[in-house]
């Protein structure tokens, strides 16, 4: 097991692992670390802990020290040049007619860097833009294109659910998230439900794929016949959480039907989920072949 001290850059942002140092780190504390881009400023996520080897990459740098009052007096300048930085770019990037939005900016701990984040429909000639932005700024100059997803993660918002975004406020990497997750939950496959203010499906539908997934399996097909105590019906229903089915029978002979709730283990049908699963794999192949 290695010995860790997890730090982030920003808030809600990707977790870093450091090595420790001799001294006692707090939660929320700020450290100095060298990293790819010189020497930086990070907070404190995770004081102490113990991880597996496979899940670094070693060797570990050391965490430098923790942050003087200077460090953090340096550190708050840097944020409070933010809002008039990117003014600034706005302006510039009108002058030169740029087909570009402007996201975001982040100044290195040493001063020596600006890096400012944009999105585009396509590749951007900012060369002009970049050579007037270094007479201003006196410093080099970086602009990194994002995506859709990134954009929303800098810059935040409301999801459909009322609260924010999970990937700016509590999910440091994006995940993998399918159509299938969406279906195995019962969601309604409209797009308009299930994607988020980036317009991609919503990381959420990953936190609780793995149970759903299982739930599916063992889940009659909403339309199948299905055997009750009470005779033969048809599924319209079905609740994973309590393992729940609503079934609708048919009673020809009075001409009426009803609607009864049965605990999965009280009805009878035949599972044909793993068919199913079958030629989903077999429609993902030959979609990958047409492509």
């Amino acid at each position: 097991m290695a010995k860790i001290t997890g730090v982030t850059f920003k808030d809600g942002g990707k977790v870093y692992y450091f090595a420790p140092g001799k001294e006692k780190y707090k939660e929320g504390m700020g450290v100095i670390v060298e990293t790819a881009r010189g020497v930086e400023y990070a907070t404190v996520v995770i004081p102490f802990a113990e991880v597996e080897e496979d899940k670094i990459v070693s060797p570990l740098k050391p965490i430098v020290r923790i942050a003087t009052a200077k460090d953090r007096e340096i550190h708050r300048k840097n944020l409070e040049k933010k809002d008039g930085a990117l003014k600034t770019v706005a302006e510039k990037i009108k002058k030169f007619k740029l087909d570009m939005k402007l996201i975001d900016c982040e100044f290195t701990f040493d001063g020596a860097k600006a890096i400012f984040y944009y999105s585009a429909p396509q590749r951007v000639d900012f060369r002009e833009l970049v050579k007037e932005l270094s007479q201003v700024f006196r410093m080099r100059i970086e602009l990194r294109q994002v995506g859709i997803r990134d954009e929303i993660k800098m810059i935040g918002g409301l999801a459909p659910c009322g609260r924010e975004c999970c990937c700016s406020c509590c999910m440091p990497d994006f995940k993998k998230v399918s159509i299938k997750m969406a279906k195995n939950q019962g969601l309604s496959l409209n797009p308009g439900k299930i994607s988020g203010l980036c317009g991609r499906l919503m990381c959420c539908l990953s936190y609780e794929n793995e149970y759903y997934a299982d739930a599916y399996k063992k889940m009659p097909k909403i339309g199948s016949e299905v055997e009750t105590p009470e005779g033969k019906g048809s599924v319209v229903n079905v609740n994973m959480l309590k393992m729940e089915v609503r079934v609708r029978i048919d009673d020809k002979e009075k001409d009426i039907f009803t609607y009864h709730d049965y605990p999965l283990s009280e009805i009878r049908f035949k599972n044909n989920r793993k068919q199913e699963k079958e030629e989903e794999e077999i429609s993902d192949d030959l979609r990958e072949i047409l492509d």
